[in-house]
């Protein structure tokens, strides 16, 4: 099936947001706490960063790196990519030095540019400068010469001004004209690529994944009209980090409709609810259990005004979602399947669907996209309810990783895109997720999935969200064990937690230790188990 199939009228990311500014000028887009853009005031802010860009010599087909808390200006400069034909690169915020100076180096970024806005992760000038120290030695505004980076041309910093670093005005001060943006605007082809994002890093190094024009403009479009039938009145909540699928896609579902995101430059529980509470927000999309669990055990939520809200996304085991669902009884709860190389979302929901449905699948997959379910080594298609590997194919795969033909010569087979996650397809057509195939522990020669035991322990009354890795065993091979964080104010410990398991988890299925955790170790939005292991292993 083509771009241009199921009534879509695919378009650049540009020419997308022209469209609908053209309609909605004067509706809210943008919303923070305490600032915020209509649709016409995005576009001139998005004009503003192209034609600065474009100034300081980036083109079409330059990568320019955005490092920077949730702002206004990180969606300027990623929409003022766009407009130029430049491939914008969000570079995760969680990022050390030595990470930071690999996708530089990786994405041969041209220019970079972030932000004073100290985030809940970084000062990411100090981090920059940590990971390029001659940057120093260099005259802000002239081309900078990095053994490590190679293209990399100019560190824009926007704020307060920055050794080494272009700063705000010099940047904003030098523009090409508006009719020059827009010549450029208009030989941006659809299949080019608009933004590579970096794989969440929770294996050694970060894949780039270059995601085109048309397919995120249709990934928007289906997410719109296809399942959250969004109107131009309505605020959709999306607070995760920009540099995410799970911000980059309501934005684009909002451009469709017409409507406005809300977001905020960190998630703070107490302030989210003030927002979704004064904006009358219809759609919120904490998307991971780890945000909606602040949220709703904040004191501030069971008084809060929240009977505008008709539709929450979450992704989390099931009886975590079905608490989910009673925290919110006036919306419903759906889930979504997944991942940044389909374009970020294949499937959501449909609100009409029961509470077992959206509680047990993901939905079926979007109009355009196919999806198989084969046995990972035989590589056969398995019948309909059973377990296997899910394929993908359609207008969302990606065309491959960045510099990667290794990498891609695995992904790929037949036409296919192999996600490595396990799954099942109803005889309805919705996708069962149960886990990656990676985290399937093989406990004395039995397959035990870790999603399984997590869901089951987060049926416990005191448990938050449980997350299972394997040990090795002598005689077992590997033996689960739990990391565990509580709710507030709930204690349990080991014996408690093991006794609950007993009669419900086969015996091999019961973790053998158990580890009290109030903080866990996150990419932008995931836990990394490998850094759980790690622990173990110095524990």
């Amino acid at each position: 099936m083509s771009l241009a199939d199921h009534r879509i009228n695919v378009s650049t990311l540009g020419d997308f947001l022209l469209r609908t500014a053209d309609q909605h000028a004067e509706r809210p887009f943008l919303i923070f706490p305490d600032d915020r853009h209509t649709y016409a005031t995005f576009v001139e802010a998005a004009y503003a960063r192209a034609q600065s860009l474009a100034a300081w010599g980036v083109g079409a087909g330059d990568a320019v790196g955005i490092l920077m808390p949730n702002c206004l200006a990180y969606m300027e400069f990623v929409m003022g990519c766009s407009l130029l034909g430049a491939l914008a690169v969000p570079m995760n915020a969680r990022y050390k030095s030595a990470e930071l100076q690999y996708v530089v180096e990786d994405a041969d970024l041209k220019l970079l540019v972030t932000s004073d806005l100290i985030s809940e992760y970084a000062d990411f000038g100090d981090l920059l400068l940590r990971a390029f120290p001659q940057v120093t030695e260099h005259t802000a505004g002239e081309p900078l010469s990095l053994a490590a980076a190679p293209k990399l041309r100019h560190l824009v910093m926007l704020g307060a001004p920055r050794q080494g670093f272009i700063s705000e005005q010099a940047f904003t001060s030098r523009r090409v004209d508006r009719e020059t943006v827009d010549q450029a605007r208009v030989r941006v082809r659809v299949e080019q690529p608009a933004i590579m994002m970096y794989t969440s890093g929770t294996t050694a190094n970060p894949k780039g994944c270059p995601l085109g024009h048309g397919l995120l403009v249709r990934n928007g479009i289906n997410m719109n009209r296809e399942r959250y039938f969004l109107t131009p009145e309505d605020v959709f909540w999306a607070p995760l980090p920009m540099f995410h699928m799970a911000a980059v896609l309501p934005f684009l579902c909002c451009i469709d409709a017409g409507a406005a995101m809300s977001s905020m430059t960190h998630v703070e529980p107490g302030l989210a609810i003030e927002m979704l509470e004064r904006d009358r927000v219809a759609v919120a999309f904490p998307a991971f259990p780890t945000v909606t669990n602040d949220i709703i055990s904040h004191e501030k939520f069971a008084s809060a005004d929240l009977s505008n809200l008709r539709r929450v996304n979450n992704v989390a085991p099931v009886e975590v979602l079905r608490r989910f669902q009673d925290a919110f009884p006036q919306a419903v709860q759906t889930g979504a399947y997944g991942l940044t190389e389909a374009g970020g979302v294949i499937a959501y929901n449909h609100p009409d669907e029961d509470l077992e449905t959206r509680l047990h699948t993901c939905g079926k997959p979007f109009p355009g996209v196919d999806v198989r379910i084969t046995d990972p080594e035989t590589l056969a298609e398995v019948p309909v309810g059973e377990r296997g590997e899910i394929w993908i194919k359609g207008y969302c795969v990606f065309d491959g990783y960045h510099k990667s033909p290794e990498k891609n010569a695995e992904a790929f087979h037949d036409g296919w895109f192999r996600t490595g996650d396990l799954c099942s397809v109803t005889p309805e057509g919705s996708i069962c997720y149960h886990g990656r195939i990676k985290d399937m522990l093989k406990v004395g020669g039995e397959n035990v999935a870790a999603l399984e035991i997590e869901s089951f322990l987060a049926t416990h009354p005191a448990v938050q969200l449980a997350q299972v890795v394997g040990r090795e065993d002598p005689r077992l091979q590997e033996v689960p064990v739990a990391f565990i964080e509580l709710k507030p104010g709930m204690q349990a410990d080991a014996n408690e937690l093991r006794a609950f398991c007993q009669g419900d988890l086969a015996s091999f299925k019961i973790p053998r230790a158990f580890y009290f955790v109030d903080n866990w170790p996150m990419s932008s939005t995931k836990v990394q188990k490998f850094k759980l292991l790690e622990q173990l292993a110095e524990s």
